[in-house]
């Protein structure tokens, strides 16, 4: 069901069954600052594995974590480099995703993520709301591989259909450029995909990151 959330009554009637059908286990879409998400629990590895299908994709492309503030960061790693909590300060919510290794113990099943995690806290008012109630969420563009990304719910509908149990509809993304992610996971971050924020502005917080390779 696609509920419009410029209506303040469609809005929390939205919100409220996109955290029953996450904490269900079923898919959702989610308005973020940068394009609509395709959301699931990310401690539900059947629902994380229905995501990857709905997308057309495999257990190569292991989907991000987006979180609902950044303390719940601390919460998915064992230690987190100075250099991940001054670019997180500086940018977070935001639409910069940091790559990351995550704590051996989670009980979570992304693919075949080798031990990391991209994790990002976005930065959108209703994908907040759900965040927070839900806790971390597995979430992808919501497309199918291959396809231009959705700027609207109705667009994500059109490809995802019915997969998806609550489609959350905030009207057309403002920038819908994707978030810049950074490999934290060496001793020289790294920018694996260049995106929103430049990296001139990530230079200022991290002097020593090394740009995308073209």
């Amino acid at each position: 069901m696609l509920y419009d959330c410029r209506s303040l009554a469609d809005r929390d009637r939205g919100i409220a069954a996109a955290i029953e059908a996450v904490k269900n286990g079923e898919l959702v879409v989610i308005p973020t600052d940068t394009v609509y998400g395709l959301g699931a629990d990310a401690f539900t590895p059947y629902a994380v594995t229905a995501l990857l299908d709905a997308k057309g994709r495999g257990r190569h492309m292991p989907p991000p974590v987006l979180v609902g503030s950044r303390h719940t960061l601390d919460g998915l790693v064992i230690t987190l480099p100075q250099v991940a909590r001054d670019l997180v300060e500086a940018f977070w919510p935001g639409a910069l995703t940091i790559i990351v290794e995550h704590s051996p113990s989670l009980q979570w099943d992304l693919g075949d993520a080798g031990g990391t995690v991209a994790v990002r806290m976005p930065l959108h008012p209703v994908a907040l709301e759900v965040l927070q109630e839900t806790g971390p969420m597995a979430v992808s563009s919501a497309n199918k591989t291959g396809q231009p990304a959705a700027v609207t719910a109705e667009e994500a509908r059109d490809q995802l259909g019915y997969s998806v149990r609550a489609y959350l509809e905030a009207g057309v993304c403002p920038d819908p450029v994707p978030s810049t992610i950074v490999d934290l996971t060496t001793h020289t971050p790294r920018i694996v995909r260049q995106g929103a924020i430049p990296l001139e502005k990530l230079r200022e917080v991290a002097p020593d990151i090394v740009g995308a390779v073209s």
